[in-house]
């Protein structure tokens, strides 16, 4: 009230008010940085950076926010990068109960490798994955701010474990009930191992009308353009989006739906009927009905690849836990029973699906970085996997900026988020990468890791070293418990 009362003194006497020199107080003050603006693809040197607390309270010229801010924590920007945080969309953490302690060990992985929000496309964990989200929350786990679709919808005795199983209308009623009311989850996953082709039509119908998010595998027996008709959010791994590209789709699922045909002749003639004038407009459908694509393009790679790249070196193995590891040979062992017919087959097929990530780009689909990373998917390494991916996306076309908005402003986008993140500017979460070189010339950046800001806590290079560090002790005390 004093202040109100001389200010207005002040101007009573035709004198400006004073301006009080005392600077604000915050938390982390990052000095001399660059910034990459990754909306507009471009640096902006010489920047400052204040948080307070989980948020972002100041950006600006350096010697302008530092004459006007202290703070207990200095971060030296000089020669580095500042990104906002990145966004892993397609996690999995599963292999029964026996396995949670190691796939909890996984979580600290994906904060070293710069990745502050992962999307769980459920497993067969989803009760314990919905409990780490809750604790991540409130600080009494460390990770990653983690969304889930916690149990998957299925059909009746599906392939996958973990899902909730429906026969009926009224079984995905209750179902979505269940996930929205009870589980609160964060969007819906729904796949085709044995769920019925119109249930899964109605699932994604009501989904959309409950306002719940929905992404998953497009049943061989329907197109691609009826999962968007319906009101599919996200459309998982890049092979669904290439079968749209199909001149012939249509009357492919129709046989296949009608048994007239087997899968593996399915997908012979949807390959031998891709057409990129087809498969454009049915791209710039995708984005004029605000349809997601999330490639997991390294995943694929790394499965059509087995018979060639030799992974028993890889260092990635060390952060695995020995059941974990286990889990991949079912996929190993999939791979290794093709003939060499088979094996030149898959090769094709992910050179061909790779092809249309550009032009998905040039349609205005929004691509979304993740890695499918977690049990069964073989080498297929948490944290470490969304640099894999990002990198294979500019060498499939996309430039380092595109790859890069993948992952940091596209998952946001998809929630709806961009208020609060993806980018660099007060309002926005202080969840922050600092790297030493820019991503913007070369992608490979992302993993030149100085430090990670999550919620607003700086972990330097040698916190993330330690949390590296953990993981692998884990890992090596269970395996030494295994060979006793």
């Amino acid at each position: 009230m004093k202040r109100l009362l001389a200010a207005f003194a002040f101007v009573l006497l035709g004198a400006s008010p004073p301006i009080s020199a005392a600077p604000q107080q915050a938390d982390v003050i990052i000095r001399q940085v660059t910034i990459v603006d990754v909306e507009g693809a471009r640096p902006v040197p010489g920047q400052a950076v204040v948080l307070r607390g989980d948020d972002i309270v100041a950006v600006g010229a350096d010697a302008a926010i530092a004459r006007q801010w202290r703070a207990k924590r200095r971060v030296a920007g000089e020669g580095k990068f500042l990104i906002p945080g990145l966004w892993d969309m397609h996690v999995h953490f599963g292999g029964g109960p026996e396995l949670i302690e190691e796939n909890r060990a996984l979580l600290p992985l994906y904060v070293a490798n710069g990745i502050t929000t992962i999307r769980d496309a459920s497993g067969d964990l989803p009760d314990q994955v919905l409990g780490w989200r809750s604790e991540i929350a409130d600080g009494r786990l460390f990770g990653p701010r983690l969304l889930t679709s916690g149990a998957k919808i299925e059909g009746i005795k599906p392939l996958w474990k973990g899902t909730i199983e429906v026969g009926s209308t009224a079984d995905v009623d209750a179902a979505l009930a269940r996930l929205k009311d009870r589980d609160k989850v964060d969007f819906v996953k729904i796949t085709d191992s044995t769920l019925k082709p119109e249930l899964f039509l109605y699932a994604l119908t009501r989904a959309k009308a409950l306002g719940l998010r929905t992404s998953g595998h497009i049943p061989m027996a329907l197109t691609v353009q009826q999962a968007v008709d319906a009101g599919i959010s996200s459309i998982e791994h890049l092979d669904y989006a290439y079968n749209a590209g199909a001149r012939d789709e249509a009357v492919i699922a129709a046989d296949f739906a009608a048994g007239r045909i087997d899968r593996a002749e399915a997908n012979r003639r949807l390959d031998a009927g891709f057409d990129r004038a087809t498969a454009m407009a049915a791209y710039r459908r995708f984005a004029a009905q605000g349809v997601s694509v999330t490639p997991t393009l390294n995943g694929s790679r790394i499965i059509a690849y087995l018979d060639r790249d030799d992974h028993k070196k890889d260092a990635g193995l060390a952060y695995i836990g020995p059941k974990l590891r286990k889990t991949y040979d079912w996929r190993v062992e999939r791979a290794a029973k093709a003939d060499a017919a088979a094996i030149a087959a898959r090769h094709e097929q992910i050179e061909a699906v790779a092809t249309i990530l550009p032009m998905l780009a040039e349609a205005g689909v929004p691509i979304i970085a993740g890695t499918d990373a977690g049990f069964l998917n073989s080498f297929n390494y948490p944290g470490f996997g969304l640099h894999d991916e990002i990198g294979l996306f500019v060498e499939k076309g996309l430039t380092p900026a595109q790859a890069l908005v993948s992952a940091t402003r596209a998952g946001p986008a998809w929630f709806g988020w961009l208020d609060r993140y993806g980018a660099i500017k007060p309002g926005m979460a202080a969840d922050l990468v600092l790297l030493t070189r820019n991503p913007l010339d070369d992608i490979a950046a992302t993993r030149a890791i100085d430090s990670v800001i999550l919620r607003g806590a700086v972990h330097d290079r040698a916190a993330l070293d330690a949390m590296l560090a953990d993981t692998k002790a884990k890992v090596a005390a269970w395996d030494a418990a295994v060979v006793r």
